[in-house]
């Protein structure tokens, strides 16, 4: 932020995405009513947010929309905020689980969820062009800006209502009697998760809470967890939650400090939803990334597993398509649509704790479900991808691996959609079985090439 992100650019982006949507007719009800469109803006704690913030907000009033701004918060909140407050669009500023320098902008549309690519392709080609102000409503075309306090404890309610009523202890305290260290990465996460906790009875030892603009994701939270699984164990803590930066995803370490990643968390999400009959069709969305123990413990609890390439955006694309209640990713971006529109972080781990709690099993145990196997990637730099996707010899080479496999492994070979690279991926019983296979692969790439 500050040399590719600047001010005028974050402020040209708000008035073209105003522009944008005032074209497809998204605020053609607030006009209907004689009001204004409503955005939403809210930020994690890096430094370069404020600044942001003020050139969103003045790009999005002199388009003619009203802006509430919610401060420092998850960046699931503001997706839950827009739908609930009825907005018309959500803004938040963040890079997400990226050092303090970097920023970026994110943009939800009216009921939650991310903007069509459609839509967000026009505003990048609209940035630089002269907007038009969204004018008609009265008071000059201009809008109103207004601090909300509330937003946290609509959040907080919110996910605290999640929770299914039936089962739940009669004091109201689902996490009463467990002790749980929260690492919130210094993130948009430190003045909410832990007490989201403690209000579902937890006892709480919060870490990485002190954000000061230029802390966050230093060392800490959902990408370092080697603080948290030292707290974990230091504290005979029954488990411990990471978030990252904006607190979109959620990673877990069990009593011994063991890291339980975004597929073992999934897996037991899932054989929670499918025992209370809330899993509908009985169905998980993961990505092609997702470990290969994942998909044989679905199999074996009569789960299907549908597989989209990586990213959540594909994730919750396919689950919308399916009406599917559960999807996610190995590193923690997690979907639980039934209660969001996005992944959610703090109604992760809200829910994974629960499920220990009433099932009076230790995290490990439950984790074990599935075994993780051992999975090696490697990424293999400065080829060209038209020539290897073309190569006859990579094309055995991987067909020999996955023989050489049979079913107790699993070989991906894929462009890098960003750079020119190749990503290989092996899964086998055995790590250094998996890396001379992938090493093999690898060299098979580079000749192609």
């Amino acid at each position: 932020a500050g040399d590719d992100l600047t001010g005028r650019l974050a402020m040209d982006l708000a008035v073209a995405a105003a522009d944008v949507l005032h074209d497809v007719g998204a605020f053609d009800a607030a006009h209907a009513e004689g009001g204004r469109p409503l955005a939403v803006v809210g930020r994690d704690p890096r430094a370069s947010g404020q600044f942001l913030e003020s050139a969103v907000t003045a790009g999005l009033t002199g388009a003619g929309m009203d802006v509430l701004r919610l401060g420092v918060i998850p960046t699931p909140a503001v997706a839950f905020l827009t739908a609930d407050l009825g907005a018309d669009l959500g803004v938040v500023l963040s890079a997400s689980h990226n050092p303090a320098a970097d920023n970026g902008i994110k943009l939800f549309a009216r009921g939650g969820f991310k903007l069509p690519d459609a839509a967000e392709d026009e505003i990048e080609a609209r940035l630089g062009r002269p907007g038009k102000a969204v004018t008609g409503p009265p008071g000059g075309g201009f809008g109103r800006v207004s601090d909300d306090g509330d937003s946290r404890e609509r959040y907080l309610t919110h996910l605290l209502g999640s929770l299914p009523a039936a089962g739940q202890p009669a004091d109201g305290l689902p996490l009463a009697g467990l002790r749980v260290v929260v690492d919130c990465a210094h993130g948009a996460a430190s003045h909410v998760a832990p007490e989201l906790l403690r209000r579902a009875g937890a006892q709480v030892r919060a870490i990485g809470a002190e954000p000061d603009g230029e802390n966050i994701n230093a060392g800490c939270g959902s990408t370092h967890l080697e603080a948290l699984r030292a707290a974990v164990v230091e504290d005979g803590a029954d488990a411990g939650i990471a978030h990252d930066g904006d607190a979109d995803r959620c990673l877990a370490v069990d009593a011994a400090g063991q890291v339980i990643d975004g597929d073992q968390i999934m897996a037991v999400l899932a054989l929670g939803l499918k025992a209370g009959g809330r899993l509908a069709g009985d169905t998980v969305v993961a990505t092609v990334m997702s470990n290969l123990g994942f998909r044989m413990a679905m199999r074996d609890a009569g789960i299907s597993v549908i597989e989209t390439s990586v990213g959540d955006r594909y994730v919750l694309e396919a689950m919308r398509a399916g009406n599917f209640a559960l999807g996610g990713e190995q590193s923690g971006h997690i979907i639980m649509l039934e209660h969001a529109t996005t992944g959610d972080g703090l109604l992760t781990a809200l829910h994974l704790l629960t499920t220990v709690a009433s099932e009076r099993t230790p995290l490990a145990d439950l984790a074990a479900v599935m075994t993780r196997y051992p999975q090696v990637l490697v990424n293999v730099a400065g080829v060209d991808k038209s020539r290897v996707a073309l190569s006859g010899d990579v094309a055995a080479q991987v067909a020999a691996a996955q023989a050489e496999l049979g079913g107790s492994g699993r070989v991906l070979v894929r462009p890098s959609g960003t750079e020119p690279a190749v990503r290989v991926m092996v899964e086998a019983m055995d790590a250094d079985h998996a890396r001379r296979l992938a090493d093999r692969l690898a060299s098979a790439i580079r000749a192609a090439s």
